[in-house]
């Protein structure tokens, strides 16, 4: 399942694309630049949230194989 990051960054991914799209229709450079910058934020704060939720499925696991659990 997915955390809160992963879920906050792909929306930003989303709406970076959305600025990125509408700045390129509109010929508003900032506004396009803007966009690609929400966008790239949005991916490294989604691959965070990836990272970590993986590393707390790994320490789950860890913690099952010591404790005898399955």
């Amino acid at each position: 399942m997915r955390n809160r990051q992963e879920i906050r960054g792909k929306g930003k991914q989303i709406a970076g694309a959305i600025k990125d799209k509408v700045g390129t229709l509109i010929n508003d450079r900032d506004l396009a630049a803007e966009g690609r910058a929400e966008r790239r934020a949005g991916q490294v704060q989604q691959k965070i949230g990836k990272t970590r939720r993986k590393a707390g499925e790994m320490l789950e696991k860890v913690g099952n194989a010591i404790s005898g659990k399955r």
